[in-house]
């Protein structure tokens, strides 16, 4: 699957969504919230997943970067990723850590 298939919706403005709030946008998707953390300069290796991921930044900052094209994309709170299944990527912690919450689209 090309990496165009990757989608990112960025968060306008300053102001941080509330915990309630992102997982309200997450169980509006059909699917339970997993919330998980990392410390800063946290890395995940190249993996891919069966399951089509909606992830958002809730606090710190997350970079994903997709090995097949290059690109490299940069999520801070409020931002959201639809990650289809299928796509290598990794991703690296930012220096003030991160928490985010997700759901899994079968």
């Amino acid at each position: 699957m090309p990496a165009e298939a990757v989608h990112t919706r960025h968060q306008p403005g300053t102001s941080r969504p509330t915990d309630d709030a992102l997982e309200t946008l997450i169980r509006a998707e059909g699917v339970e919230p997993h919330w998980w953390s990392n410390t800063g300069g946290d890395r995940y290796q190249l993996h891919q997943h069966s399951y089509h991921k909606v992830l958002y930044c809730a606090a710190g900052s997350v970079t994903f970067q997709l090995p097949g094209s290059g690109e490299q994309i940069l999520l801070r709170p409020g931002d959201r990723l639809d990650l289809p299944p299928g796509i290598g990527h990794t991703a690296f912690v930012g220096r003030d850590g991160v928490r985010c919450v997700e759901g899994w689209v079968p």
